[in-house]
């Protein structure tokens, strides 16, 4: 098959790899079709045959432009409706944000195309796989981060889920990456013996990710906790406003008193629509007395400032036998902080959000006691950065998520969300109990499986057994060293050859 029958033109080329960002985003959730991302990274390794650097770079480009506007543009809903921003105004900035993230994916087929001009195969299956992961890493962290869609979140339902305990999501994503490089081998450039190789070694990583899975890598400590989260479903154009507020209140006192034989209960990030100073007396202490009579902790969201009423805090609170804090500590820009305050003043004053100045939060480590028992705890966005999760461990007994996804609608970044969330309580081998203010709320095994769930847009709770765990994911022990320094290797080795 030649080259120019399936390319016929650049603009050929440009459309497949639009397609291939696209088709990449049925992956994840809520479709849950895992194998379609190793098609999309085959379909824009097709569309960068034979590209110059720069060429390779606008098609990279288009193919991260296809992922992120299929895939995030929802943040567009919470410029728009619960941001005051006219749609027209929210509508660029959400296209501008796209076309922002797509770069790494422009300077994915840039370096492509500049660095392994040798065989095909060191392209392939060294630098396109290294350059990925290497680049879907950096986009996690750089500029506070936007790790969404990563690759590997969509495997949590496939067998390559099994390498997420061992290597963690960008481990699962240099998988797929690889996976996507020996299929395009297999199919554009391998004869004979080196289609049956490039075959095996697809059924070899796919086998040992089922082989993985099969392992536990954790183990139980202690008795099973019945546990509740529940989920007001509290609209966020009404969430701030202070007529609504008792009858919030409401709401969760009496979810919570329908759950009060749980030995924890877990409401939604920022579930009270007031600071702890002034809730303290009316309905804190009460709530804590009558938890004590109970034998239930709750953990609750909660705004908390300092006692001279300047910063303030995205709080976890537990209360019950013990009371502890937590501030969240990794803040969405713009959402929970304002970058570059007084460049951006008129910026900020039209894009009107409530509690939009928090200060981060300086623990050293994102642990909260709930009980008899530390917990690995993470506040909205902040369960994206697995990295930063797994300090809490390995003395967590379990993880809580508390997240307030009415920001999107109804959108896919709930299921998306949720999908995140599972990948952490596989990475760390820890149940997870998630309470979201309009969900999706969800109890979560160790294994990243979901136990019962509290659909979105529903007020009521879910309860569930979960169980305490020990012990360490290798993941948990190293983190994302071990991928990013064999993606380098990688890298390096693939140039050297492609240079030979």
């Amino acid at each position: 098959m030649s080259l120019s029958s399936v390319l016929p033109s650049s603009r050929r080329a440009a459309l497949i790899a639009f397609g291939a960002g696209a088709l990449a985003v049925p992956s994840f959730a809520p479709f849950g079709g895992f194998p379609l991302a190793v098609l999309a990274l085959a379909l824009l390794l097709l569309a960068l045959e034979g590209a110059t650097p720069r060429a390779g770079f606008w098609r990279g480009w288009l193919f991260g432009v296809g992922l992120m506007g299929f895939g995030v543009f929802w943040i567009r809903i919470s410029l728009n409706e619960f941001g005051n921003m006219p749609a027209p105004v929210a509508h660029l900035l959400t296209l501008v944000f796209v076309a922002a993230m797509a770069l790494y994916y422009g300077v994915l087929g840039w370096a492509l195309r500049r660095l392994a001009a040798g065989p095909d195969w060191v392209g392939a299956l060294l630098c396109f796989p290294a350059l990925y992961v290497l680049l879907e890493w950096l986009r996690g962290w750089l500029f506070t981060g936007f790790p969404w869609l990563a690759l590997g979140y969509g495997q949590i339902d496939g067998p390559l889920a099994g390498w997420l305990p061992l290597v963690g999501v960008y481990g699962a994503s240099l998988v797929v990456a690889l996976s996507a490089g020996l299929l395009w081998w297999s199919v554009r450039r391998a004869r004979g013996r080196g289609r049956a190789l490039a075959l095996a070694a697809l059924v070899v990583l796919w086998g040992s990710g089922w082989a993985l899975a099969q392992l536990d890598w954790t183990h139980p400590e202690g008795a099973p906790l019945r546990a509740s989260v529940v989920q007001a479903n509290i609209p966020q154009a009404i969430k701030w406003n202070p007529e609504t507020g008792p009858a919030t209140v409401r709401a969760y006192l009496e979810l919570t008193r329908d759950h009060l034989d749980a030995d924890v209960v877990v409401w939604p990030e920022t579930a009270l629509p007031d600071f702890l100073d002034v809730l303290r007396a009316p309905l804190i202490d009460p709530l804590a007395a009558r938890a004590r009579e109970t034998g239930t902790e709750i953990v609750l969201g909660i705004p908390v400032r300092e006692p001279d009423g300047g910063r303030y805090y995205n709080a976890l609170l537990a209360i019950g036998s013990v009371e502890d804090r937590y501030f969240k500590r990794h803040l969405v820009p713009f959402g929970e902080f304002l970058p570059f305050k007084a460049w951006l003043g008129p910026l900020i004053a039209w894009f009107e959000v409530p509690m939009s100045d928090f200060s981060r939060g300086e623990a050293a480590r994102p642990l909260l006691q709930v009980g008899r028992h530390p917990v690995a705890v993470s506040i909205c966005y902040e369960d994206a950065f697995g990295a930063e999760l797994i300090e809490a461990l390995p003395e967590a007994r379990y993880l809580i998520n508390v997240s307030n996804d009415a920001w999107f609608g109804d959108s896919l970044a709930p299921h998306q969300h949720l999908q995140i969330a599972r990948a952490r309580a596989l990475e760390s081998g820890r149940d997870l109990l998630r309470a979201t203010n309009t969900g999706i709320s969800a109890i979560i095994d160790h294994r990243g499986r979901v136990i019962e769930r509290v659909p979105a847009f529903v007020r009521g709770g879910a309860s569930a057994e979960i169980q305490p765990r020990l012990g360490a994911t290798p993941f948990a022990r190293l983190g994302n060293a071990p991928v990013v320094v064999l993606a380098a290797l990688m890298l390096a080795l693939g140039i050297a050859l492609a240079r030979r």
